[in-house]
């Protein structure tokens, strides 16, 4: 640890975050009796608390962000020098950092053509709802409006989001949502015999339930289907085989905008720029945030089509005939100039390849481990992007219980190996836990972290 503070100032630091801090997703009962976890220092994949203790970071800074890695030096002088320039004009407005990043950004996002910017994933896709809605207005008399929403994705906390949560346990008590949201089914293949599915063609079957809604809704009352290219939260799910082209031929037959959230997958997580461009995938609309800047400065993007742009400047006479709307935190410069270095160190050390490589060893490491463990029922996902469902009896497919999934956790923190687990997401599957290393990650990194979910596993279920 390369940390300047003293023990006297930590000591500080404890109690001031023990008194005023809110953390997220904690409950802080505990801290009557215990202190809080508080991460001092980041280099490469490891970090620092304040005891001093090191640990191997497996998910990216707690929730799939720092894509490149801890101090990275380039990217924080990116961020100074451009803050030293200039640190903020409103959207209304360009700026440098803007205009060199969305040209950078659209040239690996074939068929997007425009940037709109914003501060947070949440954010995002907000922006696309609304667009949606205003094209509704402008289009159709306000009648296709509705936005279809997929079982166990995520998109986000503002309440707009949750209207399009399909995971009810982080919806649970903060409703009445939004109207003109609906839900449509997953597409978990290890779990499509608890919807009834047929053995064969699974992915095509996934997708003709989305079409059974849009029949049933009305196609003239969808505007949108808003997607993630591979769950996260909800399980790590991969589409299966024939999934995403379906769904693209439906979302073209009924004129329905295709919106995919890369929050979690995009600028390299599966091992491609973006998530759908694994499945052939042509979107309208590209939500994008964690790993954009990995962390090093708040940024999030819309992305659109040239069509979907030129439906907000048709009529330049109507003074309401254009998305009137705004990000103030969009306008940071900060966010773009960070991302501009990210981008630059993706490529320049091969990031991609690494994540693909790493990620089809970290999967047959994880395959192995099935081998060993009669606890593991189901590994999956894509690139450094993994889950491993655990089950109490493989032929039933009964979901370990959360207690004991969160156990494992725990035990892989006493070690020194942060990873995570699906929790407060879908009542009764909280069963699977999540790995989401750097892309920087090497082969040693990756046995580290599953040598110590191989012990946890054996303490915790034997």
């Amino acid at each position: 640890m390369d940390g300047t503070l003293s023990q006297n100032d930590l000591s500080h630091i404890v109690e001031a975050d023990k008194a005023h801090v809110w953390h997220h997703l904690v409950q802080h009962k505990a801290f009557e009796t215990k202190d809080p976890n508080i991460i001092i220092e980041g280099k490469g994949m490891r970090v620092w608390n304040q005891a001093g203790k090191e640990h191997l970071d497996a998910v990216s800074g707690g929730v799939w962000t720092v894509n490149v890695g801890y101090g990275r030096e380039s990217i924080a002088k990116a961020v100074y020098d451009q803050l030293m320039t200039l640190n903020y004009f409103a959207g209304a407005a360009g700026s440098v950092p803007g205009a060199l990043f969305a040209e950078k950004l659209i040239s690996k996002m074939a068929g997007q053509s425009r940037v709109y910017y914003c501060n947070s994933g949440s954010e995002a896709n907000e922006k696309a709802f609304k667009m949606v809605r205003q094209i509704a207005h402008k289009r159709y008399g306000g009648k296709k409006h509705k936005i279809l929403y997929r079982d166990r994705d995520y998109h986000g906390t503002t309440i707009g989001c949750l209207s399009a949560g399909g995971q009810d346990e982080r919806n649970a008590q903060y409703g009445p949502f939004a109207p003109g949201f609906v839900r449509v089914p997953h597409c978990l293949e290890y779990r499509a015999a608890d919807q009834g599915a047929p053995s064969e063609n699974y992915g095509e079957w996934a997708a003709d339930q989305i079409e059974q809604v849009i029949l049933r809704e009305g196609p003239d009352t969808i505007g949108a289907l808003c997607l993630e290219p591979v769950t996260a939260g909800g399980g790590v799910i991969t589409p299966p085989e024939g999934y995403w082209q379906k769904v693209q031929a439906i979302c073209r037959k009924y004129d329905i905008l295709l919106h995919i959230d890369e929050v979690v997958c995009g600028l390299g997580r599966t091992g491609t720029w973006f998530g759908y461009q694994q499945y052939g995938i042509e979107p309208d609309m590209v939500t994008m945030a964690k790993g954009v800047a990995s962390g090093y400065a708040a940024i999030a993007c819309l992305t659109t089509t040239e069509a979907v742009f030129d439906l907000f400047k048709d009529d330049a006479t109507d003074p309401m005939n254009y998305f009137r709307d705004i990000s103030t935190f969009g306008g940071c410069t900060a966010g773009p100039a960070a991302a501009m270095e990210n981008m630059r160190i993706i490529e320049d050390e091969g990031l991609l390849e690494n994540t693909n490589a790493m990620g089809d060893y970290m999967l047959g490491r994880l395959a192995e481990m099935q081998d060993k463990h009669a606890i593991i029922g189901h590994v999956r996902g894509k690139g450094l992007f993994l889950g491993a469902e655990l089950v109490t009896d493989r032929d039933a497919k009964t979901p370990a219980p959360e207690a004991q999934v969160q156990a494992v956790v725990g035990d892989c923190m006493a070690q020194g190996v942060i990873i995570g687990a699906t929790n407060r997401s879908v009542p009764g599957y909280n069963n699977t836990l999540c790995f989401s290393p750097a892309l920087i990650a090497t082969k040693d990194d990756i046995d580290q972290i599953l040598d110590a979910v191989d012990s946890a596993l054996t303490r915790v279920f034997g």
